[in-house]
């Protein structure tokens, strides 16, 4: 009789490194397939390459893995983030974009460890919040958020331009002349 299953070690996490572009994708597609947004994935290995490994870095990603019996790492999940800014604390924090763990490793701490590892990495730079959306039917992710001790910001709710809407909006600041405003620009 087969013994029931017990979880493995805790999971090492380390930063994402270019060779893991690949892997990358792979988990990002696995999570398009968990939200039914599969439509929605176009990122390709170029784009995610210079987006965290280009000359002007857009995002960090971090991996969480353990050792399968062959003794290869094998990827169980991943963080995906970016910096933000608090214009009322002037202080500087952490959008965390994706946090995904395989459904075969879920239960064992892995997204527990990976979010811990974001928190950290926010603290020793001198962020102070951490923040991230959640979709309100997945609630074994927001049980988990719950846990430990997560803030649901119901006041707040999320806008996004896009497609069509974003391309009429940047075209109409264009024929008003008020793209001048570019960071880019040398201030008068």
């Amino acid at each position: 009789m087969d013994s029931p299953q017990q979880p493995s070690k805790a999971p090492t996490i380390r930063p994402a490194r270019a060779e893991d572009v690949p892997a990358l994708l792979g988990l990002f597609r696995e999570l398009a397939e968990y939200e039914h947004l599969e439509h929605e994935l176009r990122a390709t290995e170029d784009q995610l390459s210079q987006a965290l490994f280009g000359a002007r870095p857009a995002a960090e990603a971090l991996i969480a893995e353990r050792p399968t019996p062959a003794g290869d790492p094998e990827a169980l999940g991943y963080a995906l983030f970016f910096p933000t800014f608090s214009s009322f604390l002037a202080s500087t924090g952490v959008w965390l974009e994706d946090l995904f763990v395989r459904p075969s490793s879920r239960g064992e701490g892995v997204g527990k460890a990976l979010l811990e590892a974001v928190a950290a990495l926010m603290r020793e730079r001198g962020g102070e919040r951490l923040e991230w959306a959640a979709l309100d039917w997945n609630e074994l992710a927001l049980g988990f958020y719950r846990r430990i001790g997560a803030k649901t910001m119901n006041e707040w709710i999320t806008h996004r331009l896009d497609g069509e809407a974003l391309e009429r909006v940047a075209a109409d600041s264009a024929a008003t002349g008020q793209a001048e405003a570019s960071p880019t620009k040398e201030r008068r």
